[in-house]
């Protein structure tokens, strides 16, 4: 049983890290389908090659996958980040039925347009010192081993998965402070480019709110903590799927729905 989406978005994925929950993501995309599929950067982590490769067959088996969906039909648009800026210098390219693009304007079905873009292009550590968002990124890394070493303690106790550095960011004042400006720049950029609202990624919390100017702010958030996607249904609604909590009670009901039609036919 799949479910079936009119759009899905996922971002952050970081292939190529042991922080990667590649299993949960494989399965994902084995139990979905979509007409558009959006790759919203920072799928590859080739920031992490820098100190020594890691690459599973695990995360061939994902890279294969969506090679596969590219090729039956699904429209898949790579849109790359800073850890896969690598793919950037490529925009406008199509590759094994991928399109590779800096950005892109995304109509939902009830007619509302959505930027999409990965974001750290509005990051400012980013943009201005990258060998601070390096080594930024290497403390995460560490933080996301802790996590996992912490986590495996709770599951054997009985306990649903917690994530020790989402909790931080939340806590930690300017952490908060720099996602307020985060959307609030987004909301900005959404003004300038006459659109309804931005879909994003790059700060690793899934999120749907409304900005400044009535604009909406989406951001599909990661699959190294959350497991999170930004889905579309055929209406035009757009919701957050959070995988790791929601992967059972939605193939269930999938498969209820199923039944429920095959008898009433």
């Amino acid at each position: 049983m799949k479910l079936h989406y009119r759009s899905i978005w996922i971002s952050d994925t970081h292939l190529g890290t042991r922080g990667c929950k590649a299993e949960y993501l494989r399965d994902f995309l084995d139990h979905t389908e979509s007409d558009y599929l959006y790759l919203v950067g920072d799928i590859i982590d080739f920031w992490k090659f820098k100190t020594g490769a890691y690459w599973p067959m695990l995360h061939s088996d994902i890279v294969q996958r969506i090679i596969n969906k590219a090729q039956n039909g699904t429209r898949v648009i790579y849109i790359p980040g800073n850890h896969d800026e690598v793919f950037r210098k490529h925009a406008g390219m199509h590759f094994n039925g991928i399109d590779i693009q800096l950005n892109a304007v995304h109509t939902t079905e009830d007619g509302r347009k959505f930027l999409v873009l990965h974001g750290d292009e509005f990051d400012s550590i980013v943009c201005h010192n990258k060998s601070l968002a390096y080594i930024g990124g290497e403390a995460y890394e560490v933080l996301l081993l802790v996590n996992r070493w912490f986590n495996a303690v709770r599951t054997r106790l009985g306990y649903k998965y917690w994530s020790l550095s989402a909790f931080l960011k939340h806590k930690v004042k300017n952490v908060v402070s720099f996602m307020t400006n985060y959307q609030h720049i987004l909301s900005l950029e959404a003004q300038k480019r006459k659109v309804d609202g931005i879909i994003c990624g790059h700060i690793h919390h899934a999120d749907i709110a409304t900005m400044e100017f009535g604009k909406t702010y989406c951001n599909c958030g990661d699959w190294v903590e959350s497991c999170t996607a930004l889905t579309e249904d055929e209406h035009g609604t757009l919701s957050i799927v959070r995988w790791l909590e929601d992967s059972h009670v939605l193939l269930d009901d999938a498969v209820s729905e199923d039944t429920g039609l095959a008898q009433a036919a």
